[in-house]
């Protein structure tokens, strides 16, 4: 199947849709799961172990306070950031929204030394009853842009769609056998799932809360929570750009303030989407924005849903090819596939063939292999949010190179894509979000 859209751009909370993101959603199936089995009142006790990754970063990228947040049933796409930011094992929780489990009765666990073979970031569960019998137990794990799977199911849509592809070469095919575009491969397969107005409306208000938070990075200034003193320079960066005058409205330095508003945005906890992640989140909104203003404001609803499908598009084939998350293959599979998903959209945004649109993609992520993610104090904020501005102007150079060729070009896509899985697996695991490794270790974090 063909994942949709919406399944690679969902609206949520930072710092990290590995680390709050996914294990929000794991929390509400495990409550659904117990709901349906044992039932609610019947819970005295919950233990939750934080496994690899998670272990080991998860108190930097606030996963015990998402944890917490959905046992209470609350959702990334409509709870308060505030809300997980203040979430304690100390004030207990108020499972599924209904009982209370007090001070003690949850416990969470960092296990950084405990790795599952499936996947880098898990999470067990086990629920007690007064008696201290066991309810129920589950693991599940947290694979990157906040898709869970569990027990063996993969998080996502497993509905048919007319235009089925895994590889860049099978969605070429599919471009060619119907003389279309990449983003109208995605939207017959969307418009399949859901009525055209509604997939239209769903994809505008994906941009809307982007472009939010692009504005609210560009008028939130300080310092970033977590140790480090970070300060937002998003804000001195639209300052200055907007008091250069006309001339400066369409230069690409506002590629960089653009994405790096969202991603201290997401490093403050705030609502982002993750694009495909909550780390690469600023990468396909800023280089949006920026195509925007080269753009007649009544051309911008098409232009956004074009650009959105057809970044989702070249999502699906890092989704099925490879793998978006930092502890599986290092930042690579965050930036590097976000970059190469702005690079063929905004191709494609400036009229682009689908061959050309391949060719961005390809040079965006070939000149972002072997990309480590070592976040300092695994904290989301050096260097992810440098990393999104230098990565949102090379997916606009990757555009350009493209647009001057026809799309003939010697590395395609997939082998750019396989060669990102193979170094990810051979990248060693201080290398993957675990803060052991890189910067997080030769610079001090205080």
């Amino acid at each position: 199947m063909t994942l949709s859209a919406f399944d690679l751009f969902s609206i949520g909370i930072g710092p990290s849709s590995s680390h709050t993101v996914g294990p929000m959603r794991a929390s509400r199936m495990f409550v659904d799961e117990l709901r349906a089995s044992a039932g609610l009142a019947a819970v005295h006790r919950l233990h939750v172990r934080l496994l690899g990754s998670l272990g080991a970063t998860g108190t930097g990228h606030g996963t015990p306070g998402a944890v917490l947040a959905g046992l209470e049933g609350h959702r990334p796409e409509t709870v308060d950031p505030a809300l997980v930011a203040a979430k304690t094992e100390a004030g207990g929780v108020l499972l599924g929204g209904e009982f209370p489990l007090y001070a003690g009765a949850v416990v969470i666990d960092l296990c950084p030394g405990d790795r599952l073979p499936r996947h880098p970031n898990a999470l067990e569960y086990s629920a007690h009853g007064i008696g201290g019998q066991l309810l129920l137990r589950r693991t599940y794990y947290s694979v990157g842009g906040g898709f869970v799977e569990r027990d063996g199911e993969v998080s996502g849509s497993d509905l048919p769609v007319p235009l089925e592809f895994r590889t860049a070469f099978e969605l070429l095919a599919r471009c060619r056998e119907h003389g279309i575009s990449i983003s109208e491969v995605m939207w017959r397969n969307e418009c399949s799932r859901r009525e055209p107005q509604e997939v239209r409306r769903d994809l505008l208000a994906i941009w809307a809360a982007m472009s939010q938070s692009i504005e609210r990075g560009f008028r939130t200034a300080g310092a970033l929570p977590g140790g480090l003193r970070t300060k937002r320079r998003a804000p001195i960066l639209y300052k200055q750009l907007s008091s250069r005058g006309p001339e400066a409205a369409r230069s690409t330095d506002w590629l960089a303030a653009a994405a790096m508003a969202v991603n201290e945005e997401n490093a403050a906890g705030g609502r982002v989407v993750t694009a495909p992640t909550n780390g690469a989140a600023g990468i396909v909104p800023a280089v949006l924005y920026w195509a925007l203003l080269h753009l007649e404001p009544a051309e911008h609803d098409d232009a956004v849903v074009r650009f959105l499908l057809c970044a989702a598009g070249i999502a699906v084939l890092f989704k099925k090819g490879a793998s978006v998350s930092g502890a599986e293959v290092g930042c690579q599979g965050e930036v590097g596939s976000a970059c190469a998903m702005a690079a063929g959209a905004v191709t494609e945004t400036f009229g682009g063939t689908p061959a050309q649109v391949e060719n961005a993609a390809e040079i965006g992520i070939e000149h972002n292999l072997g990309l480590t993610c070592d976040p300092i104090a695994g904290l989301v904020q050096i260097p992810c949010i440098e990393r999104n501005a230098v990565a949102a102007v090379k997916a606009v150079t990757a555009s350009r190179i493209a647009l001057y060729g026809d799309g003939t070009h010697r590395v395609f896509l997939d082998h750019a894509i396989a060669t990102m899985r193979q170094t990810g697996l051979d990248m060693h695991s201080k290398y993957k979000e675990t803060s052991t490794g890189g910067l997080a270790v030769n610079v001090p974090d205080c």
